[in-house]
């Protein structure tokens, strides 16, 4: 069984697998980080930790709109850092035999950061992996971004 966080933007729906997902909170104001690459709209505090607010619609090539109260934040894990990702609206949980997803290769070659479709009672959704989701570049200067905000803190005085 695939277990799937659904998500939308827009009326548009996504999905990320249950395992990449630490937990969903309501969005809250986010603080810019300079530097940082453009997917990244900034940093939030969550429990003591520092993590950067990546942009979906961007990715998604949605137009951007203002974060409203209403929106929810998707803390998932890549496999080298925690993002939060802004949804319009996070819906429960999904469960799916395995063989009910398509895999991305199958429907369109090339097609990157999504790990495969599934077939829902009211329509189909795409399952993106996290992994895949920020590239080597937008890693990077996110790295140098938060490196620099980390040390502007250090040598603020207390």
């Amino acid at each position: 069984m695939i277990q799937l966080i659904g998500f939308s933007l827009d009326d548009r729906r996504y999905a990320l697998t249950l395992s990449a997902v630490e937990r969903i909170l309501r969005a809250v104001e986010i603080t810019p980080l300079p530097k940082a690459p453009p997917i990244v709209l900034g940093i939030v505090n969550v429990g003591g930790r520092i993590i950067p607010v990546v942009n979906m619609r961007q990715r998604f090539r949605l137009p951007d709109r203002e974060i409203e109260p209403r929106d929810q934040f998707i803390i998932g894990l890549t496999g080298r850092r925690t993002v939060a990702l802004v949804a319009d609206e996070v819906s429960s949980m999904v469960e799916r035999p395995e063989r009910d997803v398509i895999a991305a290769h199958d429907i369109l070659p090339g097609l990157e950061g999504v790990e495969g479709v599934v077939r829902l009672e009211d329509g189909m959704i795409l399952i993106y992996d996290l992994n895949k989701f920020l590239s080597l570049e937008e890693e990077t200067a996110l790295d140098e971004a938060l490196a620099e905000t980390k040390n502007l803190d250090e040598t603020r005085p207390g």
